[in-house]
């Protein structure tokens, strides 16, 4: 196959080393020079350094290069690792550059679009029609894929052929690949996680104990399932791979940028500080907000969400934002509200 992977963050790169393994592959990255270091240092030093990049991986900044060389045929797939807030961009510049002879285009990023509270499906279906396209996600650090280390994701794709030649691309060595035809729940279990993600951080920042982060987790996948459901999402989807599989994993490891955001606000540095720091997007930063508009819209309750987001926007410190958590009116566990 060919895969042209659109986005040179630590993620893109990652994804472009371990489907070099079997694949031909060309990245494509915003900045020239950045192009340039991955094509002749084989290396990423700015997003992931310490890992070399395979002979079979090119790289440009040249858009029209990477659609001409992707063709037009069924073994071509195209991957946007662009952050949420670049998908957009992205996809509008490959609009009318992209064969619609193609598999089809798959993205990576986990959020919801804050100006328009869409998930990326709705982004792509409004700016790429025509076009088989999907999701892939899952509990998944860049640095582990990229040196080869056992993973597991799921493609999610209304398009069975698209969700085929996902599995084609990315299904070998160390990674496996799951199938889902539940869009909505995979894309919403990656938005949110993020979120409580910056939860967990500040729990564990205010050294409130591993009961306590036990239930956050639990409870923060009840309000991501809750807010599934209304938009449409199956419920168990929020049991696998991309609900509680990547909770799991960005709520506890140490290379979780939402979670290094949660454990800086609960030490008390302010956020503008925090995300200058980190060189690398944070998605739960901004779509906590995201994710209130949308709840708002099917009258969903996100407790955890609205909590984090008064933090976020400086209307309540740490402490009593958990303080406000634990004072909320008793409930049955199953009542959802």
């Amino acid at each position: 196959m060919r895969i042209a992977i659109f986005g040179a963050g630590a993620w893109g790169t990652a994804v472009a080393v371990h489907a070099a393994g079997q694949h031909e592959v060309m990245l494509w990255a915003r900045d020239a020079a950045l192009a340039g270091t991955l094509r002749s240092g084989r290396s990423n030093p700015r997003y992931l350094p310490g890992v070399e990049l395979p002979t079979a991986i090119d790289a440009t900044a040249d858009l029209d290069r990477v659609c001409g060389w992707l063709g037009d045929g069924p073994d071509s797939l195209a991957v946007v690792a662009t952050s949420v807030a670049g998908l957009r961009p992205v996809l509008a510049a490959l609009a009318g550059r992209l064969h619609p002879g193609i598999a089809g285009l798959v993205w990576l990023c986990k959020g919801i679009e804050r100006d328009t509270g869409a998930l990326p499906h709705r982004v792509a279906a409004e700016l790429m029609p025509g076009y088989g396209h999907g999701v892939l996600s899952g509990p998944s650090f860049a640095q582990e894929v990229a040196a080869g280390l056992p993973v597991a994701l799921t493609v999610a794709s209304r398009v069975d052929l698209l969700r085929i030649a996902a599995q084609r691309a990315f299904h070998h060595g160390a990674a496996r690949i799951y199938r889902s035809d539940d869009v909505v729940g995979v894309e919403l279990g990656g938005a949110l996680k993020n979120v409580m993600a910056i939860a967990a951080g500040i729990c564990d920042g205010l050294q409130l104990g591993q009961n306590a982060r036990a239930a956050l987790i639990t409870r923060g996948l009840a309000e991501t399932a809750r807010l599934g459901v209304a938009l449409g999402a199956r419920a168990a989807t929020f049991t696998g791979l991309t609900g509680l599989g990547d909770l799991v994993l960005t709520c506890t490891g140490d290379l979780s940028r939402n979670r290094r955001v949660g454990l800086a606000l609960a030490a008390g540095q302010p956020l503008p500080e925090i995300v200058a720091q980190l060189g690398h997007v944070a998605e739960g930063v901004p779509c906590a907000a995201a994710a209130l508009t949308l709840a708002a819209q099917y009258r969903v309750e996100l407790p955890i969400v609205e909590a984090v987001q008064a933090v976020l926007d400086g209307r309540s410190d740490p402490a009593a934002a958990v303080r406000g958590l634990l004072a909320r009116e008793p409930r049955d566990e199953r009542d959802e509200g």
